[in-house]
């Protein structure tokens, strides 16, 4: 008896990247609703309207550590059903919220949800190819995943024209289900019946011990932290940056979307150089070149040694080459990760990135709440998860065998 006959590549890569894409829409069309959201629910303190991105990623930090595992024992597709069915309810709680407080739950709430659109996403990929591959396929949905939400603060500035920063949930909710019922009407299951696991407590246990006792799959955690990190703390106060320091806040969608294609840029460039260049060289020269160049920004920042002039166009190049650097990194490094782990794919891209995804937010609050109505603060922020990423890649080199140091 034969299985279901697989999808097109390219409809399995955008459906893929519009399920990956629910995710990071619903970080990236909060933006323009950040000074809404503070001035109705925290007007004493609008640096707390951040924590709504940074929860959302919280919460998809621990979703992970659970329908990762449990796609591993019930298949792919039904625990992306459940995960988009817990996000929609915390979209619903969202957009009824009362307070800052029951917001960020229901935030914590839909990230946990849509955590399985990326978690088991990633599992679906390495299930289907391996290797080089793999971080070919991964780049391309990166690709997609980072061009379309390149208009979504615009459709959060156009959602804000017509309604209040509440109606954004609604407009997630609609995306989501859409993703769901392309996913569920059109992809097939990629993990068989003989080759799930227990749904065990000792066994996920003993999985994610073999995850964590893997030196560089460890070390490729904090890099991912690092790198994810300074991208949230960019995320969180890119809107401040342009609104308070630049005064370009009604700009922002616009300029915004530039900074997303060049992402997306980056990421076809990764797909179509990393079989030849390798993974881990890929993403250090990326790590190496952005802390170059804010090795050179921060001090001018700093000692005010900067031309009014040039200071927009500069900081616009910067933040551009910050998503440049995601673009090239983040695929490489979640397949590199994931390359020991094929056996526990579900677990281990749990793991990856549940971990990974708690560094990140714990690296992005305290930069994100120390804007202090300067870009001063994400430039140094970035610097160092950029350098300290930097070292750790060169301690993941060392770590490599000889064949593998691509």
């Amino acid at each position: 008896m034969t299985g279901p006959r697989p999808l097109p590549f390219a409809e399995f890569v955008a459906i893929m990247a519009l399920l990956f894409s629910v995710l990071a829409l619903s970080v990236d069309t909060m933006l323009p609703a950040l000074p809404a959201i503070a001035a109705e629910l925290t007007p004493a303190a609008p640096n707390r309207a951040q924590l709504v991105i940074a929860a959302f990623i919280l919460g998809s930090g621990f979703g992970m550590m659970v329908l990762g595992p449990a796609s591993d024992s019930f298949g792919r597709k039904p625990v992306i059903a459940f995960g988009l069915g817990l996000y929609l309810l915390g979209g619903m709680a969202a957009a009824l919220a009362p307070t800052l407080e029951v917001l960020l739950a229901a935030r914590v709430l839909q990230g946990f949800g849509v955590a399985a659109t990326r978690v088991v996403g990633n599992a679906m990929i390495r299930d289907l190819f391996g290797g080089r591959r793999m971080a070919q396929v991964t780049s391309t949905v990166m690709t997609l995943f980072i061009l379309v939400p390149a208009a979504a603060p615009a459709l959060g500035q156009a959602i804000l024209w017509v309604a209040d920063w509440r109606a954004i949930f609604v407009v997630l909710i609609l995306v989501a289900c859409g993703a769901l019922a392309w996913l569920m009407l059109r992809q097939p299951e990629t993990l068989a019946a003989g080759r799930r696991r227990p749904f065990r407590l000792a066994s996920i246990a003993a999985a994610a011990r073999e995850v964590g006792t893997h030196a560089q799959v460890r070390i490729y955690i904090v890099i991912l932290g690092l790198g994810f990190g300074q991208m949230l703390a960019l995320l969180s106060v890119a809107q401040p940056v342009f609104a308070d320091s630049f005064g370009r806040g009604e700009e922002f969608p616009m300029w915004f979307a530039g900074m997303a294609l060049g992402a997306g840029g980056a990421a076809l460039i990764n797909a179509r150089l990393v079989l030849r260049l390798g993974m881990r060289r890929m993403a250090s020269a990326a790590y190496l070149a952005q802390t170059a160049i804010s090795l050179v920004l921060v001090p001018l920042w700093a000692l005010d040694l900067m031309p009014p002039a040039a200071a927009f166009p500069v900081f616009f190049l910067w933040a551009t080459s910050v998503m440049f650097m995601a673009g090239v990194t983040f695929g490489n490094l979640n397949a590199l990760a994931l390359e020991p782990m094929g056996h526990i794919a579900g677990l281990a891209a749990a793991v990856v990135g549940a971990a990974s995804s708690v560094i990140s937010v714990a690296v992005a609050v305290p930069i994100g709440q120390a804007f202090d109505g300067t870009p001063l603060p994400l430039m140094a922020g970035v610097l160092a998860c950029s350098a300290a990423a930097l070292g750790l890649m060169a301690v993941s080199a060392r770590l490599a065998p000889p064949a593998a140091r691509g």
